[in-house]
C-alpha cells in the first residue's frame, strides 16, 4: 500500500486534475438551492446570474458533512493507504471538523489510530493550499508525524483574502454579520474596495484598498505589501487563486503576481467550489498564499 493518503472536504478549492492525480478523497459539503437547479449554466455562478436576470431573489443553503460521510471516506482510503491525513474547513465557521473527529469513534481502535484530522482554520484556496503542501511533503517521502507537524505549523501562516462583488451572499449565509455587510456596501459606494480575509479561522474585515482600479489590482496590492519583507529575504511564496466564474480576472491577478513579484509562484487557479458559491456569489475573486 501507499503510505499516506489525503482526505479533505468540499470547501477546499483544488483543481480536479490535481485531486484525481493525487487520489485525494473529497467529502462533499451539501448544497440546497432548488430554485436554480433547472436554470441554464455550466456552474452555480452562471445559474445565479440567470436567476438575477429573471428577477429571482433566492439564496442557497449549505450543510456540513455528517460523521457517516467521513466514516465512508476513512474506510475507502484505508483500503489503499497506511495512514490518512484529513484536512477540514475552519471549525470556526462549520461543524465539519467535529464530524471528522466523531467519525473516528466509529472505527475499530487499530483503524482510528491511522487517521489524523487537522483543522485548517481556513477555506477555499487557503484550505486547498494546505492540501497542496501535504501532497508535496508526501512526495518528498516524509513520514506521517513530520507531515502533520509541518501542516499544523503552516496553518497560522496560510493567508486568505477575498473580494466579493456583493456581500449579500455571505450575509444571507450568516458567515458575516449584518453590520459588516453594511460596512462593505458603504465603502463600495464611495469607490473604495473592502477586503475580507480569514483571521484565526473567522472571516473578517481586513481593511480597505484605495486607488485600485480593479479586483485583481486591489488583491495584488495586498500581497505585494504583505510579502515584501519575505521576498527581500529570498523566500519563495506559493499562491493559489479561486474565482467566481471570472477566469480573466484570475489570470490578470496571476500575471501581476508572477510578473512583478520575484519569488512568487501561482501554483493553481480554479473555480470556487459550487458549495462556496452559495457564500461568495458571482465574480468573487479570492486568493491565498504561504511561504515555503
Amino acid at each position: 500500500m501507499n503510505k499516506i493518503g489525503l482526505i479533505t472536504d468540499g470547501a477546499a478549492d483544488l483543481p480536479e486534475e490535481f485531486i484525481q492525480k493525487n487520489q485525494i478523497y473529497i467529502v462533499p459539503v451539501k448544497m440546497e438551492w432548488p430554485e436554480i437547479e433547472d436554470l441554464p449554466g455550466n456552474n452555480v455562478f452562471q445559474r445565479v446570474r440567470e436567476a438575477e436576470k429573471r428577477g429571482m431573489k433566492t439564496f442557497g443553503k449549505t450543510s456540513q458533512p455528517s460523521p457517516k460521510d467521513f466514516l465512508n471516506a476513512y474506510k475507502k482510503q484505508l483500503e489503499s493507504f497506511d495512514n490518512i491525513i484529513c484536512i477540514t474547513v475552519t471549525s470556526k465557521l462549520s461543524g465539519t471538523y467535529n464530524s471528522a473527529i466523531q467519525a473516528k469513534s466509529f472505527l475499530a481502535p487499530e483503524e482510528a489510530k491511522r487517521i489524523f484530522v487537522i483543522d485548517s482554520l481556513n477555506a477555499s484556496c487557503g484550505e486547498g493550499l494546505l492540501n497542496f503542501k501535504a501532497v508535496g511533503l508526501i512526495k518528498q517521502g516524509k513520514g506521517t508525524e513530520e507531515i502533520i507537524k509541518e501542516i499544523e505549523e503552516s496553518v497560522p501562516g496560510t493567508t486568505f483574502y477575498g473580494m466579493f462583488m456583493d456581500p449579500k451572499w455571505l450575509e444571507a449565509s450568516g458567515r458575516i454579520s449584518h453590520t459588516l455587510a453594511n460596512w462593505v456596501r458603504r465603502v463600495e459606494k464611495i469607490g473604495l474596495r473592502p477586503l475580507l480575509g480569514m483571521k484565526q479561522g473567522l472571516l473578517k474585515s481586513m481593511g480597505i484598498k484605495r486607488g485600485a482600479k480593479s479586483l485583481p489590482e486591489a488583491l495584488f496590492k495586498e500581497i505585494e505589501g504583505k510579502t515584501k519583507k519575505s521576498r527581500e529575504k529570498g523566500k519563495k511564496i506559493l499562491v493559489a487563486i479561486s474565482h467566481g466564474d471570472n477566469i480573466q480576472k484570475a489570470e490578470d491577478l496571476k500575471k501581476m503576481i508572477e510578473g512583478k513579484l520575484k519569488g512568487c509562484e501561482v501554483v493553481f487557479i480554479t473555480l470556487i467550489d459550487n458549495v462556496l458559491a452559495v457564500l461568495a456569489g458571482p465574480d468573487a475573486l479570492v486568493f491565498g498564499w504561504y511561504e515555503e
